[in-house]
């Protein structure tokens, strides 16, 4: 979902384009459209764009609500002594076999428990 958004009554007069500070709204076009461009990373969210358009197309609101958007859900992985969030599967996937040991679903307390537990069977 792209924040910055027109409604129908934008007419392609580019004043949004010319009066951005930031340099985040740009245009392209091809054979016969035009295509407004909006760059989130540059955008200053100063609403410039907004104040300056005639036809009052702008509809910016969507950049300020206030909200969390979800962008992935993984596996979570929790200690299986407590139930502690430990790391999600994607990451145990992802870990070099070196680090078996690291990502055993145990939470820090439970895995220095296991560890001592491990040091006192070697020693016997």
């Amino acid at each position: 979902m792209s924040f910055f958004q027109v409604n129908d009554k934008c007419n392609g007069c580019l004043a949004c384009v010319q009066n951005c500070p930031a340099g985040a709204l740009g245009f392209v076009d091809k054979k016969d459209t035009r295509t407004l461009r909006h760059n989130m990373a540059r955008c200053a969210r100063c609403l410039t764009c907004w104040r300056i358009c005639p036809q009052e197309a702008v509809e910016f609101e969507h950049l300020l609500v206030n909200r969390w958007d979800e962008v992935a859900t993984l596996i979570l992985l929790r200690c299986r002594v407590c139930g502690e969030p430990i790391h999600t599967a994607r990451l145990t996937e992802d870990l070099d076999q070196k680090l078996v040991d690291m990502t055993e679903p145990l939470c820090a307390r439970h895995r220095a428990r296991s560890k001592a537990k491990e040091r006192l069977l070697d020693r016997r």
